[in-house]
């Protein structure tokens, strides 16, 4: 699981790992889709009905603090979940962020 994960973290790049039923889920999304990304710089990760889901989200619990989804990846760091990216959004940090790993167009 550990080896999944890390492959989907790597690199330049924003990735949630989430589940679409989940409401936090659906504000990070409506959050991240309001900046314009380069090609392949922005990746929704859907866990849910994966039979692995359970050692996933043990697994980012090891590497961020924390089990619940969203979990959301600004270059390989985790910025937290949907509030959080909600307030990085809303105090600009956020788009500092999404420039400094030169995933904006």
């Amino acid at each position: 699981m550990a080896e999944f994960v890390k492959a989907q973290i790597t690199g330049d790049k924003v990735v949630v790992f989430l589940k679409p039923s989940c409401p936090y889920c659906v504000l990070a999304k409506d959050v991240l889709k309001k900046y314009k990304f380069k090609g392949g710089r922005l990746e929704f990760v859907d866990i849910s009905g994966r039979s692995d889901m359970g050692s996933i989200q043990d697994y980012l619990q090891q590497i961020t603090d924390a089990r619940t989804v969203p979990r959301v990846f600004v270059g390989e760091k985790c910025i937290g979940g949907g509030s959080d990216v909600e307030g990085f959004h809303k105090s600009g940090q956020l788009e500092g962020m999404l420039q400094a790993i030169g995933a904006l167009q």
